[in-house]
């Protein structure tokens, strides 16, 4: 089953997908994982990813979706895949598509988690304030929240009209969340 996790910034897909990977044996794709990785390389690469999140701004379709297609066989040898962070254009959504229809493969189901933004940004502000991420600062978070209004929320309607998309609390504790995805992922075969 290949799973996409939605939802703006600091919504909870990375605590979830941790979730899914340890309780379901899935594999998480996490582009924010993989670019921070690249950053802590000191690679090139690294190095222009670290300007382009420091402004706020997001990384090109054509170094993440190089980033995602490089752990797919991964992801297909354990079953399937939580897509974390990813896609977030239209265009990253069509070339996910087009990739796994490649292989022979599809998206399954896309879990959107409905979150109120103040109270992201109160817990982005808790977040920075513990891990010193500079993703997570206030500037910084604002003007990711703004690329996933822009570019990113429009996916909405894409994967509502092929059938995948199911909605969830994202403000509910832990493990109501969990339950919610978990009932989601066993009514639609995973």
């Amino acid at each position: 089953m290949n799973l996409i996790l939605f939802g703006p910034p600091a919504a909870g897909k990375g605590t979830q997908a941790k979730r899914l990977v340890d309780n379901r044996r899935m594999i998480q794709l996490s582009t924010g994982d993989m670019l921070r990785a690249a950053i802590a390389s000191g690679s090139d690469l690294g190095r222009r990813v670290e300007g382009i999140m420091s402004r706020g701004e997001l990384v090109t379709d054509e170094i993440v979706v190089n980033l995602i297609e490089a752990r797919l066989p991964e992801a297909e040898a354990a079953g399937g895949a939580i897509f974390d962070g990813f896609p977030r254009t239209l265009g990253q959504a069509r070339a996910l598509d087009d990739m796994l229809a490649g292989r022979g493969r599809k998206i399954d189901l896309v879990v959107r988690l409905d979150v109120d933004e103040v109270a992201l940004k109160a817990r982005v502000a808790g977040r920075f304030a513990e891990s010193g991420r500079p993703d997570d600062n206030p500037v910084s978070f604002e003007q990711r929240l703004v690329a996933y209004n822009r570019d990113t929320a429009p996916l909405l309607p894409y994967y509502e009209a092929q059938g995948k998309l199911v909605r969830v609390d994202g403000m509910a504790n832990v493990e109501a969340v969990a339950s919610a995805i978990d009932a989601a992922l066993d009514s639609h075969g995973g």
